[in-house]
């Protein structure tokens, strides 16, 4: 099975083109380029490095957030035409399970964390592989309250990880670290491998129009509209 797979969930943006357990190619960026201009040519220059059409992919795979509501946008849409193109199905997988994904052996409790602003977190746990939480937006001091219960060390991945571990590091009381800078990152090779394991269990792809964004909170705009809106009201 031949999986396409992208994430642009955060400030990166990759592709992977996979085979089975087999990676193929994967192309990575973390540059002052806007998703809208790397992604697409990131994507063909691998599929002509690959020698494969998109035709010949099985399934296009993306991370459908939590994350940046922008590259979220541009993600699943890039992903959404270049399925509907190729007449193949699409599977959503969580930024946050594709950031835990490579330290599925890490002894301990792995915590992905993306940045939200405003001193917020989206974030989900994992152990062995095994989710602990659901994708949940929290504020990092609840989240530190949350980590404490586990009674095990902590390791940081995503975005987010190093911003968290300097927020509640010296004052969380139990083993806290944040994986190495070049690590953090999702990597649409974790999403490709993470959507073989579930459609492998039984999970099922879906037409392209049919794949949605995943977002915990409301956009920033339509925040602070909805602020206005209730000032407006209660004068």
């Amino acid at each position: 099975m031949k999986i396409f797979a992208l994430d642009c969930a955060s400030v990166s943006a990759s592709v992977a083109l996979t085979e089975d357990e087999t990676l193929l190619g994967e192309s990575f960026s973390n540059v002052k380029l806007t998703h809208s201009q790397t992604l697409l040519p990131m994507a063909e220059t691998l599929m002509e490095t690959c020698r494969t059409r998109f035709s010949e992919v099985d399934v296009f795979a993306a991370t459908v957030g939590p994350g940046s509501f922008t590259g979220v946008r541009i993600g699943v849409a890039a992903l959404k035409g270049l399925a509907d193109a190729a007449g193949k199905p699409c599977f959503g997988v969580s930024a946050l399970e594709a950031a835990a994904y490579p330290f599925r052996t890490f002894d301990g409790i792995v915590c992905a964390v993306m940045d939200a602003r405003c001193a917020q977190v989206y974030t989900a746990s994992f152990s062995g592989g095994t989710r602990l939480t659901e994708d949940a937006a929290m504020k990092i001091t609840e989240l530190a309250d949350l980590l404490s219960g586990y009674n095990r060390p902590v390791l940081l991945t995503g975005d987010g990880a190093q911003k968290v571990l300097e927020t509640i590091g010296e004052s969380c009381g139990f083993p806290l670290t944040a994986a190495a800078a070049q690590f953090c990152y999702p990597r649409a090779s974790s999403v490709a491998y993470l959507a073989y394991e579930k459609l492998q269990s039984g999970a099922e792809a879906v037409p392209a129009k049919a794949l949605q964004p995943l977002y915990l909170r409301l956009p920033q705009a339509q925040r602070e509209l909805n602020n206005k809106l209730n000032k407006t009201r209660s004068m």
